[in-house]
């Protein structure tokens, strides 16, 4: 007999269940629900032409943790369509609804938007099994690239390494690797609260300037041109934001952007993980042997699937913006506590401990019989 060996950790935290989904078009949908001790299983649904099912099932672990970190009332899932190719515009509708008939039945399971779908996407999916979140204002959504809420999580994670004596925000440097949603709302709230943002880079280029970027017009600009053409700053290669000598560095585009190969050069203060895993493993040792504090993706980049966990709730955005800033603030300080505690622990070891702990609390109420 030949055993089957998963491509993806299995462990007494999940996956609580795996599903390859054949769909029309030639596409394949793959979910992972990876835990519901917290209940119902909140995360993204991807849509690219090279997802994998490994892929998805290590984001929904990354869902679980951040999910537990952020204390909302639910578990972590992920959920990928892979297309042959590409597929924008008109093409996007039939390959949407039909992922969402084939998760009609996983109830566990609550999708919301990822790189490749978007709150359009989100109604598609309602409209058909009437569950989702990240939707339209029309439909009771709270539009999460509208109002910022990653990036306003970002900022409020700053306020509190600040009210903890670790960076003067007053006239910090900022670099933002990655000048999207999350990006560009983490540069504007960092600006109100005294920042001064040098550095920013997109897919295209990047610019630079030591006196503080002016972001209302770059963000402006960024509608209608790439950011390495903006008029009213320096252009430098896009690999530099990630080495600029900063206060606080935000990579908030890809995953494993800071890595083993360029840690060493890496000059900021501290880090404000705003994507999801854009520091590996191994790059997080050497950042604590530096001294550089580097604030984990499943605490610092929460505010968005806490507006979710409120959107799904009934609640507004000004709830939202409420609940961002209470959780993201009293988790910081519950973190730098634990890590003050135990000099030899890393940052994300001590989220992680953050997370088991709340989880097996809520483990321990599950039905054992």
């Amino acid at each position: 007999m030949t055993t089957f060996v998963p491509p993806w950790p299995v462990d007494e935290t999940g996956p609580a269940s795996v599903h390859i989904l054949r769909l029309p078009y030639g596409a394949n949908g793959f979910v992972v629900i990876d835990n519901v001790d917290l209940g119902p299983a909140i995360g993204g649904v991807r849509l690219s032409a090279t997802v994998t099912p490994a892929e998805v099932a290590r984001l929904a672990r990354a869902m679980t943790t951040k999910n537990a970190i952020a204390g909302i009332p639910h578990g972590g899932g992920k959920a990928g369509i892979r297309v042959p190719q590409p597929v924008t515009g008109p093409g996007r509708e039939p390959v949407v609804r039909a992922f969402a008939q084939a998760i009609r039945a996983l109830t566990d399971y609550v999708p919301g938007p990822d790189m490749g779908t978007d709150e359009i996407a989100m109604a598609w999916i309602r409209d058909e099994i009437g569950r989702a979140v990240g939707l339209p204002a029309v439909l009771g959504g709270i539009p999460l690239d509208e109002i910022g809420a990653t990036g306003y999580g970002l900022a409020v994670c700053a306020e509190a390494l600040a009210t903890a004596g670790r960076v003067d925000l007053d006239g910090a440097r900022v670099a933002i690797q990655g000048f999207g949603a999350v990006g560009r709302h983490a540069a504007m709230e960092l600006s109100r609260r005294g920042a001064r943002v040098v550095a920013v880079s997109d897919s295209t280029g990047a610019v630079f300037d030591a006196d503080g970027l002016d972001v209302a017009a770059l963000a402006a600009f960024k509608r209608t041109q790439p950011v390495g053409q903006f008029p009213d700053a320096k252009p430098i290669e896009r690999e530099e934001v990630l080495t600029a000598e900063c206060e606080l560095l935000v990579p908030a585009a890809q995953a494993d952007v800071i890595h083993e190969g360029n840690v060493d050069h890496v000059r900021a203060k501290i880090i404000l993980q705003g994507a999801n895993l854009p520091v590996t493993a191994g790059a997080d040792a050497v950042l604590a042997r530096r001294g550089i504090l580097s604030i984990p993706d499943v605490l610092a980049n929460a505010g968005g699937v806490v507006c979710a966990a409120v959107e799904y709730g009934g609640g507004n955005r000004t709830q939202a913006y409420a609940e961002i800033g209470e959780r993201i603030r009293g988790n910081t300080a519950e973190l730098l506590d634990r890590i003050g505690r135990t000099r030899r622990l890393l940052p994300r070891e001590a989220a992680l401990a953050m997370a088991h702990s709340r989880l097996r609390a809520a483990h321990d109420f599950r039905r054992r019989f």
